[in-house]
């Protein structure tokens, strides 16, 4: 069994395929990639049991084969090639020959039928979504995802896909974001929770691609296919709560704020909050915000002014900053709308500009108890 491939187009390759293996594995077999060779295609696949991940390069190469190769062994050399191509020789004593322009390298290798085989999803629904709509829809949400173990559901976002177009909803309890877009639709209703891990890495190489990423999904599993890469995982098992229930309706407060200068304010007040609760105030009067934050503790405390668009009652609510600064640093709008009714009722913030058409942000901030 041999091929030979370019150095810095398989580096590259097993680079994003390496971000699936965790440091640590129950398996030892999951410390390698798997390669599966068939003639001109080489199909190279890494996987810690929940997701799995693999990639089609085309090679040169006459011979059929699997093995699994140890991975940091595998990323630590290639590193250390200028780009050049390199002749992979199987051996039968269970080695692998690495030929380059400079020399030989020899490692061990594993038979590839060690290497846990992917489940293959029964007659499962499809639908298509352009990548940077898929990568968008991430980074926007997963911000929100909680990190509760005994909550595994808030710790994933939440896909909803309907002819009317497709949800993305993440939140830990603290805060919330829905991300909604009605300009691209799935043919039939259906919902899942993805968890955090495939997403992040999904959204490191969404960007880079240009084509439609096809998603395949049953209740257990989901595929994202696209370009040369196809990413199965396990989805999060149980219920999403309802999360249209703790949005509120009726928000006579409307707040309306430059995002850049709200966003330093609270940067700078948040400085002299109390380290354990993050909380600021923000006090609301005619055309003023006046953000404060003090830790009585240390004698610490701040105040700035500025001025805003505000319709509503005069009002004092109390925020955890470092949600506030998250929020504010995801939007990517020059003005946003803060929306309230009472100082014990979840904030909505939303983007006043800079949003395509059919794309819609709502991001909630639940309120801090003010001491007075």
């Amino acid at each position: 069994m041999k091929f030979i491939v370019s150095s810095s187009y398989l580096l590259k390759q097993l680079q994003v395929l390496g971000s699936v293996i965790n440091s640590s594995n129950t398996l030892p077999i999951l410390d390698n990639f798997l390669f599966d060779l068939d003639h001109k295609t080489l199909t190279v696949s890494a996987s810690d049991l929940e997701t799995t991940m693999s990639a089609t390069l085309e090679i040169d190469s006459t011979s059929k084969g699997s093995v699994a190769v140890s991975a940091k062994l595998l990323l630590e050399i290639l590193k250390t090639f200028p780009e050049q191509p390199l002749t992979f020789i199987i051996e039968e004593n269970s080695t692998i020959e690495i030929s380059s322009n400079s020399g030989k390298y020899a490692l061990a290798y594993a038979p590839g039928e060690e290497f846990p085989k992917s489940v293959n999803l029964e007659e499962p629904s499809v639908t298509l979504v352009p990548a940077d709509v898929l990568a968008t829809a991430i980074s926007k949400t997963i911000f929100a995802a909680g990190n509760d173990d005994l909550r595994p559901v808030m710790s994933g976002v939440f896909f909803q896909f309907s002819p009317q177009g497709l949800t993305f909803v993440a939140t830990d309890a603290h805060k919330l974001v829905k991300y909604a877009r009605t300009d691209v639709t799935a043919s039939q209703v259906a919902d899942f929770i993805m968890p955090k891990k495939p997403l992040t890495i999904l959204k490191n190489i969404l960007g880079a691609a240009d084509a439609e990423v096809k998603i395949e999904y049953n209740d257990s599993n989901a595929t994202f296919s696209f370009d040369n890469y196809v990413l199965m995982c396990r989805l999060i098992d149980g219920k999403y709560p309802n999360y249209e229930a703790v949005i509120p309706k009726e928000n006579p407060n409307k707040l309306m704020i430059d995002r850049t200068q709200f966003l330093n304010s609270v940067r700078r007040v948040a400085i002299f909050s109390n380290k354990t609760t993050h909380q600021i105030r923000l006090k609301i009067a005619g055309a003023e915000l006046n953000i404060s934050a003090e830790d009585i503790d240390y004698s610490n405390k701040a105040e700035e002014r500025l001025t805003c668009d505000y319709q509503g009652d005069d009002m004092q609510i109390g925020y955890n900053s470092r949600f506030l600064t998250e929020m504010l640093t995801n939007l990517q709008s020059d003005m946003i709308m803060l929306e309230m009714s009472l100082p014990n009722r979840a904030g909505i913030l939303t983007p006043v500009d800079g949003l395509e058409d059919g794309e819609t942000v709502t991001m909630l901030v639940m309120p801090v108890m003010l001491n007075n």
